[in-house]
């Protein structure tokens, strides 16, 4: 009998956001005339910007003809796309990235999960904790130990009194997740305390997984938008960014991950590696690349009117996030985040139990949101809130928790 990977088995059952999706299907059928509000999943609702949809038509139209019909693209990306990546996230910034340190894909979510089919089973793996969780979920699928406390992965608590912010682990470790603006928490590592993990890095050799997807939120010049702003960090890290939380590509899917050609680690043979082959590599093999109708699409986010209508989609649920956490903050409760960065991180008011207050919420206020316990341990006790919805809805998300007695 041929045999499976049973990593796969140690799994929740269900991913965290489809347990929350079955709750509202079930509510909604016992309660059809519920009007629902929906702050949970971090999808975006507003359409995409003006000039995407040009783009998209324009290059929609060209497969059509001939002469400008395309098929398989460049693995890494067409360089229309890479070119407006280096030069508008990177150069116009002072960050030295070329083209094919960049790789085009289909989402930071595949490629953060994807990034371990190149890394050693032997690795030991710091992750945050509370965390997004496709990273602990994509190294339990591949490690070989049977309990994930004895495992090769070290979790690295984010609470009130580190404010939220990893700290340095007493047990050296191989890899690190890092992900700031973080989801779910929506706080920020300012620079001073991404250089320290920088100096960690390089010291102990250990490679830095920076997932930056929220960084078009950031708003305060402290905070870094790259961790490639920090010196030394192209020796060290991996970094991902996406369309989705900015433009709202998350129906069209693109991203792109940058792998610098500095970074290099030790085979078991003696010779120097470089990551950047490796992914190159492996992308080759298990990707055909992202369609060039969206390339297209996401090359128009660089046009004048790309950033106007990005900056303007960014500004809307920035005010969104605004309106949450100075709500929540009127009715007295503790919350986090939502300064540069889409999520409020909220203290459950009335119980150390985040499923509880979910159905509580979801049954009396009709509001969904997604329970912190569903992201680590340490979030048990915690809610995350997104500002992805409407501003009607948003603001009346909170009158109804305002006037909610709890």
């Amino acid at each position: 009998m041929f045999t499976i990977n049973e990593n796969f088995l140690r799994l929740n059952e269900n991913y965290l956001f489809t347990t929350v999706a079955e709750k509202i299907k079930q509510f909604s059928s016992e309660h059809p005339d519920a009007n629902i509000i929906r702050l949970g999943i971090g999808d975006v609702t507003l359409p995409l910007p003006p000039a995407v949809i040009k783009a998209l038509h324009k290059a929609v139209d060209e497969m059509a003809v001939k002469e400008t019909f395309r098929g398989y693209g460049p693995e890494r990306g067409y360089d229309f796309l890479l070119e407006k990546i280096a030069e508008n996230d990177y150069r116009a910034h002072g960050i030295d990235i070329s083209t094919d340190e960049i790789f085009v894909s289909d989402g930071a979510k595949s490629d953060t999960g994807n990034i371990v089919d190149i890394l050693g089973e032997n690795n030991m793996v710091g992750i945050t904790d509370p965390v997004y969780p496709v990273y602990l979920d994509s190294n339990i699928m591949r490690i070989k130990e049977r309990s994930i406390t004895n495992s090769k992965i070290v979790f690295l608590p984010c609470h009130p009194e580190n404010n939220f912010l990893p700290e340095i682990p007493k047990k050296r470790v191989d890899v690190i997740y890092l992900c700031y603006p973080n989801n779910p928490t929506g706080t920020v590592m300012k620079r001073d305390e991404l250089k320290r993990w920088v100096i960690y890095a390089l010291e102990n050799k250990s490679l830095i997984l920076f997932d930056a997807a929220y960084e078009a939120y950031v708003t305060e010049d402290d905070v870094p938008h790259s961790i490639f702003e920090i010196e030394g960090a192209k020796s060290c890290a991996i970094e991902f960014r996406s369309y989705s939380k900015n433009a709202g590509f998350t129906g069209l899917r693109c991203s792109y991950t940058v792998v610098p050609k500095e970074l290099k680690t030790k085979a078991s043979n003696g010779t120097y590696v470089s990551l950047n082959q490796l992914w190159l590599r492996r992308q080759s093999t298990k990707f055909n690349g992202t369609a060039y109708i969206i390339q297209r699409a996401a090359e128009a986010v660089y046009s004048p009117e790309g950033k106007e209508e990005v900056k303007g989609l960014v500004n809307y649920y920035l005010e969104n996030a605004k309106t949450i956490r100075e709500g929540l903050q009127e009715k007295g409760w503790t919350v986090y985040g939502g300064v540069n960065s889409p999520y409020i991180w909220l203290k459950c008011p009335d119980t150390n139990d985040s499923w509880q207050f979910f159905d509580r919420l979801l049954n009396e206020r009709h509001i969904v949101g997604t329970p912190g316990v569903g992201f680590g341990p340490s979030g048990e006790g915690y809610f995350r809130l997104t500002a992805f919805n409407s501003h009607e809805k948003t603001r009346e998300a909170i009158e109804r928790i305002k006037k909610w007695e709890i």
